[in-house]
């Protein structure tokens, strides 16, 4: 069994340094827990205007203090960040180790609204080995197109992993796409919203697991902040979607009948 905490809970606002003294702490406070997942752009809140004041580098501080509490709690840990890379900015999911490494980073390729004048848009999809499973990442808005799920589950992802920042009056999609996406590709997913309030945005939480048939197994109990741990089966990649998903016929033609 994969036990995993998902953390619903709201970031102080640019106060980089006391989220990550959250996350160490509630990472620090559990035991065996092999994945801990926090929001969308956690460590320092969800502004766009201070995209640049929050930023972090992967070999800043901060990111060292949830790699310090990874590797002293042996848990993985993803978490969202707004990354400083050479000449740009990046609304970005960090996968750090059970041994505090960080093994790889994903960079939000489908911006939403006004992300696309603070963030450069990643170029590619990531899957990570981490807590000895498969995982397809994604962020918020990716999780709304079939597409990005799909091509994940085709590319040998087990299980699907969503950080969100989701608001008002946004709820419903979220609701329905974080199923639907699971159901699609016969998988597992673990999706966790914010909660509270920023900058004038409302933050719905809807923090969820759903199982491989798109049905809700565990979830938050309410809109608060709250951290939970829901054990996922195992499963065995014998038996993932990835190939009668990728042996689908294809399209060559298309007749329109009038």
């Amino acid at each position: 069994m994969t036990e995993v905490l998902l953390a619903q809970l709201t970031p102080l606002p640019g106060d980089l340094a006391t989220n990550a003294s959250t996350v160490a702490g509630i990472v620090g406070g559990q035991s065996d827990i092999d994945l801990a997942v926090f929001p969308e752009m956690f460590l320092g809140g969800y502004d766009l205007g201070r995209a640049e004041e929050t930023a972090v580098e992967l070999d800043g501080p901060e990111v060292a203090v949830v790699r310090g509490a990874a590797k002293g709690a042996k848990t993985a840990v993803i978490i969202g960040v707004a990354e400083q890379r050479e000449s740009s900015i990046a609304n970005s999911l960090l996968a750090i180790d059970s041994d505090g490494m960080i093994v790889g980073v994903h960079r939000k390729t489908t911006l939403w609204g006004e992300e696309e004048a603070a963030f450069d848009a990643g170029q590619s999809l990531t899957i990570v080995n981490l807590a000895g499973r498969k995982i397809g990442l994604m962020l918020c808005y990716e999780v709304e197109f079939p597409e990005i799920a799909r091509a994940l589950a085709v590319a040998g992802a087990d299980l699907l992993v969503t950080a969100s920042a989701n608001m008002a009056p946004y709820y419903d999609d979220h609701e329905l796409a974080s199923r639907a996406r699971a159901l699609d590709n016969r998988l597992c997913h673990i999706y966790v919203n914010r909660s509270g309030s920023e900058n004038g945005l409302d933050f719905v939480a809807g923090t969820r697991v759903i199982d491989d048939e798109g049905q809700v197994v565990a979830s938050a109990d309410g809109a608060g902040e709250q951290a939970f741990v829901a054990k996922l089966p195992d499963r065995d990649i014998a038996d993932g979607p990835a190939d009668y998903l990728s042996n689908l016929p294809s399209v060559t033609s298309v007749t329109t009948v009038e």
